[in-house]
């Protein structure tokens, strides 16, 4: 018999989100501490991010402290800063990143190194600084896992005027598998999940209103937009028990528009 509320709990583990202020990084942050962990939050908004944790704090422990992966200097700070509240580390979630949409013609240069920096070289030196606390977390019965957010744009290819976010979501996808490979002797998980379209503060401008979220579940196979408990459960299966033996995954969760087949070449469709 298997006890499903240990196969996908975390209880007595230390997780840190980061982005987990709002968005998706707040289901994520919910779901661990629904599940058990102590959870630790951060954001570019310290502000934003110690409101959310004193609210947290009514489902379990959670710090709330500013942090950004934007630059070298504020992975720095934002890694002394975990170190300063936990000697090992379960999960890590890397979660925050921005987007920047702009016509093909007039894509700035700008984009590329913001988008860059804070999806992927903020994410990797992120990871690298904090593997020592994974590392020291991690056990042959129960690995530490990482888990990164990643994007059915990644995945996709149409843009639609997100070139940097794209290509970033894509290189995330990469990383994840790189990562997977060198720290598996460890004993640690690392594993992506590619979300579809979710009504969060990054696609309001789309999803925002009754048409736009209209139009974006007409585009997904399911026929609707990312609920919660979509991103909460598979988080839950990749850091608890459930998910011991995975490792290298990217995991679509996104109503089915990754494995959407493109339109016939030969003939018309049925």
């Amino acid at each position: 018999m298997f006890d499903l509320n240990d196969l996908f709990s975390v209880a007595g583990r230390t997780a840190l989100v980061t982005g987990g202020a709002t968005g998706l990084g707040r289901i994520c942050a919910e779901a661990l501490l629904s599940a058990g962990a102590r959870v630790l939050i951060a954001s570019r908004k310290g502000d934003a991010c110690e409101a959310a944790a004193r609210e947290l704090k009514a489902i379990g422990p959670c710090d709330g402290f500013g942090g950004t992966v934007a630059d070298e200097a504020g992975v720095a700070a934002l890694a002394g800063e975990v170190r300063a509240r936990t000697d090992k580390l379960h999960i890590l979630v890397n979660n925050a990143g921005v987007s920047w949409g702009a016509p093909f013609a007039s894509y700035p240069w700008k984009a590329w190194e913001r988008v860059m920096a804070v999806n992927v070289a903020g994410l990797f030196a992120l990871t690298r600084d904090l593997a020592p606390l994974l590392f020291a977390a991690a056990d042959p019965a129960r690995p530490a896992t990482v888990v990164n957010i990643g994007s059915v744009m990644g995945t996709v290819t149409q843009a639609e005027n997100a070139y940097a976010y794209s290509a970033a979501k894509a290189a995330v996808h990469h990383l994840t598998r790189i990562l997977a490979a060198e720290f598996a002797p460890r004993q640690v998980t690392v594993n992506a999940i590619a979300p579809g379209p979710f009504p969060t503060n990054m696609t309001h401008f789309a999803l925002g209103d009754e048409a736009g979220a209209a139009r974006g579940a007409r585009a997904v196979p399911l026929g609707r937009l990312g609920r919660p408990e979509d991103i909460a459960g598979t988080l839950l299966y990749l850091a608890g028990r459930a998910g011991a033996y995975t490792s290298g995954a990217i995991v679509p969760v996104d109503g089915g528009v990754s494995a959407c087949a493109p339109p016939p070449l030969f003939a018309e469709r049925a």
